[in-house]
């Protein structure tokens, strides 16, 4: 799966782990599903690896606002094009001062990349079969955006 990190293909250096060998990895850069983050968040905050937790928009937030400055990386699933609740929490974590790498993983389509990009993703797994070497050239297709963004609060009247 191709991965755009600041609108550049690259490679994946972090892992997945879940449950069963979170504990043998402390020592790396770790992406752990919420549920495991929930259970097991003194023990991952504490470890000397970065840490990453991927959620849905299903979970709840609020365990991870408490715990924005220790956390590297939040990996936000898209399960389907019609579920948008994945832009309202990457506006949510970057309005709350949320600075790490905020990564968009699952339904992500080109013609969304840059609504995605201007809510505050700056990463976004691209599954293989929807990657074509010109995706990059998605950012930027819209010249005018009226309302404000994630780097830009201003509203086009305003800028």
């Amino acid at each position: 799966m191709p991965l755009l990190i600041n609108r550049a293909v690259t490679e994946d250096s972090w892992l997945l782990v879940d449950e069963a060998d979170f504990s043998a990895h402390l020592n790396e850069d770790i992406v752990v599903p919420y549920e495991l983050f929930a259970e097991h968040s003194e023990a991952l905050l504490s470890a000397e690896g970065k840490l990453g937790v991927r959620i849905n928009g299903d979970q709840d937030l609020n365990l991870l606002l408490q715990n924005l400055d220790k956390l590297s990386l939040i990996a936000i699933e898209f399960p389907a094009f019609t579920d948008g609740r994945g832009f309202s929490f990457a506006r949510i974590l970057r309005r709350s001062g949320f600075i790490g790498q905020l990564r968009a993983e699952g339904d992500v389509t080109r013609d969304r990349l840059e609504y995605m990009e201007r809510c505050g993703f700056d990463a976004f797994a691209i599954p293989a079969d929807r990657y074509s070497d010109d995706i990059t050239s998605a950012f930027g297709e819209i010249p005018v955006h009226y309302q404000g963004c994630a780097d830009d609060e201003r509203p086009i009247f305003r800028q």
